[in-house]
């Protein structure tokens, strides 16, 4: 169906559109230093795109920007939420898109980074129409799974929307959940509403890059150092004081974040300082190794080594040809 913005849209010439920039790439591939030397060469505003470091108070943990870098350029979507509380990739692309509207209406580029894929899916191929969670409808599936069991809740998701059920492992309780909430919720299987088409508006000239690396152990090397990093910056008495001040639990999205997760059982007991190392290094590789994946189904977007001297000159130069207006 065609609206007003619809056809003023598709009567502009696509080199007419203000350009933005995504920069994605897996953990520990140097984004936020090659950012923030884009910035400064193109005059950009960065909104981050990481579903961790929109918590407040959760700092060491997820390598947020620095005081000195965020005041050097302006950073968006950092410390918008509480740890206690949700986030959603529909309400990262509303947030995305009102920013780079205003970043745009102040003559800057916006500049998009971040490892987390299903952000950048959201803002660039739209989203399906599903409903928010509902934390009374998930207390009710969750009362059921302790009287039938998460198999057996999976078997009633097989009987209502037997697609999902195919793709979703009887154990795996959490899309369990969501796949039953969002049919109490409308009546409609998910499998369904995920079949009809998305909306996509994004009226910009988009520069896509990603950051890699067939090196791994460079990133191995590069991942155990950053959590060692974290480690000595106080991760631990970073959760330890968070665990004071909010009523978490580890099943919270704040708290499965990879680096938390773990500590989190440090503090419980579970592992010896030793296993934390091992599980947080571990844990932050096979992050990277799903980044990865999400990124080689990404269409449209140019690779750079992020192994690369010069790595900084060549995505400049780069993006420098794809945002020149002719």
């Amino acid at each position: 169906m065609s609206t007003p913005e619809n056809i003023a849209l598709r009567s502009r010439n696509a080199d007419q559109l203000p350009p933005a920039i995504l920069l994605m790439g897996p953990t520990a591939s140097g984004k936020s230093a090659l950012a923030l030397e884009l910035a400064e060469r193109f005059d950009c505003e960065i909104v981050s795109v990481d579903s961790a470091q929109i918590y407040r108070h959760m700092d060491v943990g997820t390598a947020k920007p620095s005081a000195e870098e965020r005041q050097r350029i302006a950073h968006h979507l950092i410390d918008i939420v509480e740890p206690h509380e949700s986030y959603s990739a529909a309400r990262f692309r509303d947030d995305a898109l009102a920013l780079m509207r205003e970043i745009t209406e102040r003559g800057k580029i916006p500049l998009l980074v971040g490892g987390t894929m299903l952000y950048f899916k959201a803002l660039t191929e739209g989203l399906n129409d599903l409903p928010e969670a509902d934390p009374t409808i998930r207390l009710v599936i969750d009362t059921m799974a302790e009287e039938k069991s998460w198999a057996g809740l999976h078997a009633e998701l097989a009987r209502i929307d037997h697609e999902a059920a195919a793709r979703i492992k009887p154990n795996d309780a959490q899309r369990i959940q969501r796949a039953l909430e969002i049919y109490y919720i409308t009546g409609k299987s998910m499998s369904a509403l995920l079949s009809k088409p998305k909306y996509v508006y994004l009226p910009y000239r988009i520069c896509s890059i990603a950051l890699a690396t067939d090196n791994r152990q460079w990133l191995h090397a590069r991942i155990a150092e950053r959590f060692e990093i974290m480690l000595e910056l106080g991760l631990i008495s970073e959760l330890r004081k968070l665990r004071r001040s909010y009523a978490l639990d580890p099943d919270m999205p704040s708290m499965r974040c990879v680096g938390y997760r773990q500590t989190w059982r440090y503090l419980d007991g579970e592992y010896a300082l030793g296993m934390l190392r091992e599980k947080g290094v571990a844990a932050t590789r096979q992050l990277a190794k799903r980044q990865m994946t999400w990124l080689r189904s990404t269409r449209n977007v140019t690779w750079f080594d992020c192994t690369r001297e010069d790595l900084a000159e060549e995505a400049s130069r780069f993006i420098q040809a794809r945002i020149e207006r002719p």
